[in-house]
């Protein structure tokens, strides 16, 4: 018998208002800590000129892989966060690590919490 885990172990996130460039370095300084769904290959592109764009990903903090550096940011980039409360805390502590952040809102549900934040370099 499959045992669940105690506890939501992804964490989904949405880059917005940031270049490409600075998407690219978010994702590649979360993928250096956690594994996830966006390969190394998988470079974060404009599809439009005129309309944002917003970048998604989904992270695995279960196993964190060793140590992180932090990230230089050309810019400030606005990271929506949601994954379960054990999840969210582990992934905050992370983002603490690699850039500065700000909390912009906070939402709390049953078993989620969702974060809106701006990350800029440390």
């Amino acid at each position: 018998m499959v045992s669940e885990p105690e506890h939501p172990e992804s964490v989904s996130v949405e880059l917005s208002g940031c270049s490409k460039e600075d998407a690219r370095i978010v994702f590649d300084a979360l993928r250096a800590c956690f594994s996830s769904d966006r390969r190394a290959d998988d470079v974060p592109r404009d599809y439009h000129e005129v309309r944002p764009t917003v970048w998604l990903g989904t992270f695995d903090v279960a196993e964190p892989r060793g140590t992180c550096d932090p990230a230089h940011l050309g810019a400030s980039v606005t990271a929506d966060v949601q994954g379960g409360y054990w999840a969210i805390d582990r992934f905050r502590t992370t983002l603490d690590s690699l850039f500065t952040v700000q909390d912009l809102c906070t939402a709390s549900g049953d078993q989620e919490r969702e974060l809106h934040v701006r990350l800029e370099s440390r």
